[in-house]
Parts: C-alpha cells; structure tokens; sequence
C-alpha cells in the first residue's frame, strides 16, 4: 500500500508541474475573456486576411465606428491586434499568427 501512496504522491507532483503559474493563469485567463465577445471576434476574423481602417471595419460589423474603435483599443490592449498609421488612417491588422490559429482551432472545435 506504501509503494502505490509513493506513485501517487510522485503522480501529483508531475500533474502540478503542468499548471501554469499563478500570474500565468491570470493572464491567460484575461486573453481567453477577450474572445468571449462577438463583436471583437468578428473582428479578429475580419482582420485574419488583411489590414483594414476602422471605417471599413465598422461598415464590415454594421456598428458605429466609436464602439469598434473601442473593441479594437481592447484587442490593442490584450496583444492582438496591432495598429499603423498612414497619414490620418489607422490600419489594424492581427499581431500574429498565433491568433488566427487559435480562431480556426476555435470554429474547428465548435463545429464538430
């Protein structure tokens, strides 16, 4: 009965070294809140293919373009989308891959 309690206590340890630090679990907890909204997430596949204004954006949404420019400042925030400037346009396009994987993954998953 020892040797199993010793296995299982080794178990643990190892099932522990797999979860991620405290203030890891906090930030990946916030990044994954932020796909909770439609709206940004229509963006995000928006913006999987191509910079875009947010004029164009926001006609693409059917929204006002102070409450995309809001959503986008959120996805600014959280590292997922990024900016430029070209004279008095700002273009957005995703900050990387990484996101477009994981809104693929994502649609994969629900439509199974």
């Amino acid at each position: 009965m020892e040797k199993n309690s010793e296995i299982c206590n080794e178990d643990i340890e190892s099932i522990k070294s797999g979860i991620p630090v405290e203030e890891e679990s906090q930030d990946l907890s916030e990044f994954f809140k932020v796909f909770g909204d439609p709206t940004r997430l229509k963006i995000i596949a928006i913006l999987e293919n191509r910079e875009l204004c947010v004029h164009v954006i926001a006609e693409a949404v059917d929204m006002q373009q102070t409450a995309v420019s809001h959503q986008l400042k959120i996805l600014r925030q959280s590292r997922l989308v990024k900016y430029r400037k070209e004279g008095k346009h700002v273009f957005y396009s995703l900050n990387d891959n990484h996101i477009k994987d994981l809104l693929r993954i994502g649609l994969e998953h629900i439509k199974e």
